[in-house]
């Protein structure tokens, strides 16, 4: 069980202007709308201008997920945060492509630290930078 599980809500972290969310394992219909009420809340309430969500601990995503996904992306656009996903699985993302989600405002990265350099524009939690020559 992860925190949050008995109350039916996910976690929102805040790191200086981002703001972190972990999902883990299944994500069931009053699970989602209650964290896009908490992150639409939270990105207004903070001034957040960017949101990651971390789907590492997610084994099989639906359409459900995906359109959950693109939902999130899309209402904290309308408040300017952009939204990275990160943790995302090779199985997950060829399932993706199988549904034809396409999730429209959504970033990927590889590493919550490469989501933050994404954001924020300077390496996080020991990112390397690549130097242009």
């Amino acid at each position: 069980m992860f925190p949050g599980a008995a109350t039916g809500r996910v976690p929102v972290l805040r790191l200086g202007e981002v703001l972190l969310v972990t999902i883990q394992g299944d994500l069931h219909d009053s699970t989602a709308e209650q964290l896009q009420q908490d992150l639409s809340e939270t990105i207004a309430r903070s001034g957040a201008t960017g949101v990651i969500i971390d789907i590492s601990g997610v084994e099989i995503v639906d359409s459900f997920l995906g359109r959950v996904l693109a939902e999130i992306a899309a209402q904290s656009s309308l408040l300017a945060a952009r939204t990275v996903v990160v943790g995302m699985r090779p199985a997950v993302a060829i399932t993706l492509v199988e549904l034809g989600l396409t999730l429209p405002g959504l970033r990927t990265a590889l590493s919550t630290e490469q989501a933050m350099e994404l954001l924020t524009g300077s390496p996080r939690l020991g990112g390397r930078r690549q130097e242009s020559a």
